[in-house]
């Protein structure tokens, strides 16, 4: 019974706790709407540098900035993780702003603020009558590709993971379908509509640089982590083109939307896509980006963080393809 009690005071506490940050979110999001873009932007981006360093998951930003780059000195290492909080925090206060901030124009003759990096890709994979996959990290404002695709009429969808809290997911969720195309929140099942989608010859958008508690022995900057399966066993199944997407900020809140030409998937002995090896290189795409602007990736995540039942053995990379 107490049991019973504790845990439903639990819920409720954590509720509030949503609600309140949610609150205080709102606050933070309604006066930078009353600012102009690139105000209410290099204001983000000032005040995150000067927070970012007193919240706990600096440490883990530290940390893993250290892991990463042993060579780097401790002014280094504290000018990148400055340059992640800003980088996040104008992402944030970017949800705004989006539809303002999104003014690529195929047809125009000036450079706006989005200027776009492998256009005939993005014609391609809409001109196309078979399923695609384009994967990205969380580099720069990733959320601008899903609406450079929409732009050049692709038909997409994205699949994202929603905060925990509710009452944020459903504010960013309204935000990113008004000009997203097609969306599908990370849960269980989610592989299956996935496949759903490549099975009726659609695209799919999908984010590979994230924990993935139990998935395959993979490594990132050398060190091991555990990666999601999905996008090489879907790319297996339906023997789709893999193209790595990104976005990179540029000085004056300025993007470059970079899709790159389709991967060359490894292959096992019987010519089908060989997943974990797939599984990797996805890793080390997303890590060739991440060297060239370290800024721009969220340190603070825990990538590297293993699973318990992993945790009494060494992680190694297996070849367990078929």
């Amino acid at each position: 019974m107490s049991r019973d009690l504790g845990f439903r005071h639990g819920r409720r506490l954590r509720r509030f706790n949503y609600w309140l940050v949610a609150r205080v979110a709102m606050i933070v999001i309604s006066a930078l709407r009353l600012l102009p873009p690139d105000r209410a932007l290099n204001f983000a981006d000032s005040a995150a540098r000067h927070i970012g360093p007193w919240v706990q998951r600096h440490k883990v930003a530290i940390d893993n900035l250290r892991k990463a780059y042993p060579e780097k000195s401790d002014t280094e290492i504290e000018a990148i993780a400055s340059d992640m909080w800003g980088n996040m925090a104008r992402l944030a206060a970017e949800y705004i702003f989006l539809d303002a901030l999104f003014d690529y124009d195929p047809a125009a003759t000036k450079p706006g603020r989005v200027e776009v990096k492998g256009v005939e890709h993005f014609v391609r994979i809409a001109g196309e009558d078979k399923p695609n996959i384009v994967f990205t990290g969380h580099l720069g404002n990733f959320e601008l590709l899903p609406v450079a695709a929409a732009t050049f009429g692709m038909n997409i969808t994205a699949l994202f993971r929603p905060p925990n809290n509710p009452y944020l997911a459903d504010y960013i969720l309204s935000t990113r379908r008004s000009s997203m195309g097609s969306l599908l929140p990370s849960s269980t099942g989610a592989s299956f509509a996935l496949a759903a989608i490549l099975e009726n010859g659609g695209n799919i958008g999908v984010l590979v640089d994230q924990k993935f508690t139990g998935g395959l022995e993979t490594t990132f900057f050398g060190r091991p982590c555990e990666s999601n399966r999905v996008l090489g066993t879907l790319a297996r199944h339906y023997d789709c083109d893999v193209y790595p997407a990104r976005c990179v900020r540029l000085p004056n809140n300025r993007f470059r939307l970079e899709i790159e030409d389709k991967l060359t998937l490894p292959r096992t002995a019987g010519g089908n896509v060989d997943v974990p090896a797939t599984t990797q290189l996805l890793n080390d795409v997303v890590e060739r980006w991440v060297r060239e602007d370290p800024g721009q990736w969220m340190w603070f995540h825990k990538r590297w963080e293993i699973s318990k039942r992993r945790k009494r053995r060494p992680l190694k990379l297996r070849d367990k393809a078929a």
